[in-house]
């Protein structure tokens, strides 16, 4: 109409603001769709920087190891090359020569160790930094919930203290692993090997992966392209540990790669409820060792190899095998590294306290993966939860030990009861294509 004032059309909302109303009309799904993992693990991450800080800040340091180690290496920045003569007040120096290294780079950022508070900040770092690619690997997979990353972080006691308040050198371990793990996802496998060997020379529990990593290597390379990325690993255990092999060899080795070091009851979580004798053993030290190597066999010829396929095939070239070559995905990637460490864990001859970091961001990732649908998301809960328990009751008890005994047997049979990789992803490529079809 002439005159009139023309009315505006109602603006179309904007693509992210039609995001924001359908996450406010889900926002009861938030926690429970792993589309929404980035988010959820993004405020948690945000939210640890404030945990963090307040442990320190008001939860008194307990001095463990940390004066011990800062006592090995001043040995070693005194000039002593020896590994049979450095010690510290818990005992001699057990550790590979990249724990020698990176405890040497603290000794001296802490005022020769006498700064720990600034310690504990720099082990604060640490934990960010071990959170963002434990979260970096849960983003890619999208197996777990979101709901459950508050488990991972925020309501582990434990875990809080063997990194800020212990300052343990087992995260530093952990962490170079998980950075190592995320290399492997995105297909940087030479790089990755290389981070892999330097988590191995701070601590040799990060030896458990090495079952699956070297699985890994054969499917994705074969035999002939997977030695030079063991040679690899075993160059840079070699240029880190020379200065002491020039010294001493056999003690060095002997130290630092002591795969028969004898525990001491009164620390164990696990074995608790065994008389001390038994527990000291070495027959019984054989049978556990029996049983990993057998365990960590059936594993990768039932769970981690292909079906109809000859496990010597992997040996060959991927291009010579009869099967059609396929590379390993990252569910798979994550699946069989995580797998071989926890069996480890299961068969160890004895888990001290401060050992819980070893597994504990990968037990999630377990629990989710297995194959028993009717193990309901509140029962995993249950068992997360038993297991926090088991690492928190000091001194460890028969109920305790023989609990973590008990949760750790049903995550193993129900990873054993899931399908085999292979088809596993097949059934879900299968899937997708007919979800495909109908859209």
């Amino acid at each position: 109409m002439a005159g009139g004032v023309r009315r505006k059309s109602p603006a179309s909302p904007s693509p992210m603001w039609g995001k924001f109303q359908s996450l406010w009309q889900d926002k009861h799904l938030v926690l429970f769709k792993t589309e929404y993992t980035l988010l959820v693990v993004s405020a948690l991450w945000f939210l640890e920087i404030g945990i963090n800080l307040w442990v320190i800040q008001k939860v008194a340091y307990t001095e463990i190891d940390w004066k011990a180690y800062m006592d090995e290496v001043e040995g070693v920045i005194n000039g002593t090359y020896d590994y049979t003569q450095l010690k510290g007040d818990t005992g001699p120096l057990v550790y590979p020569a990249g724990f020698v290294y990176i405890f040497t780079a603290l000794y001296y950022l802490t005022n020769h160790g006498v700064n720990i508070r600034l310690g504990q900040y720099i082990f604060a770092g640490f934990y960010l930094v071990t959170l963002l690619l434990v979260f970096r690997i849960y983003n890619r997979t999208k197996k777990v919930p979101p709901y459950v990353f508050f488990f991972v972080c925020c309501a582990s006691y434990r875990i809080h203290s063997i990194f800020v308040l212990r300052l343990f050198n087992d995260p530093v371990a952990m962490m170079l692993l998980f950075a190592a793990v995320n290399l492997f996802m995105d297909g940087y496998w030479t790089l990755g090997c290389g981070l892999y060997s330097l988590a191995v020379s701070v601590k040799m529990n990060v030896l458990l992966f090495a079952p699956g990593l070297l699985f890994l290597l054969l499917w994705e390379f074969g035999l002939i392209r997977t030695i030079p990325k063991l040679s690899l690993c075993a160059a840079i255990q070699l240029l880190l540990g020379l200065p002491f092999l020039l010294e001493n060899p056999v003690g060095y080795m002997s130290r630092a790669f002591d795969l028969g070091r004898q525990f001491i009851f009164k620390w164990t979580v696990n074995w608790r409820f065994l008389p001390e004798w038994l527990f000291l053993n070495r027959y019984f030290h054989l049978v556990l060792l029996a049983a990993h190597l057998l365990t960590l066999l059936l594993f990768a010829f039932r769970r981690w190899k292909r079906p109809g396929e000859n496990i010597f095939e992997l040996l060959k070239e991927p291009s010579k095998r009869k099967l059609p070559v396929q590379s390993s995905t990252v569910d798979q990637i994550v699946l069989i590294l995580f797998t071989s460490n926890f069996i480890g864990m299961c068969f160890s001859r004895s888990l001290h306290y401060q050992f819980y970091v070893w597994y504990f961001h990968t037990l999630p990732y377990l629990l989710w993966s297995g194959g028993v649908k009717k193990l309901a998301h509140l029962l995993r809960v249950l068992i997360l939860g038993l297991i926090e328990l088991s690492w928190n009751t000091y001194p460890s008890t028969n109920g305790s030990s023989a609990a973590l005994h008990v949760c750790h047997l049903i995550i193993l049979l129900c990873l054993w009861l899931a399908p085999p990789l292979h088809s596993a992803q097949a059934e879900k490529r299968e899937h997708s294509a007919v979800k495909d079809k109908r859209h």
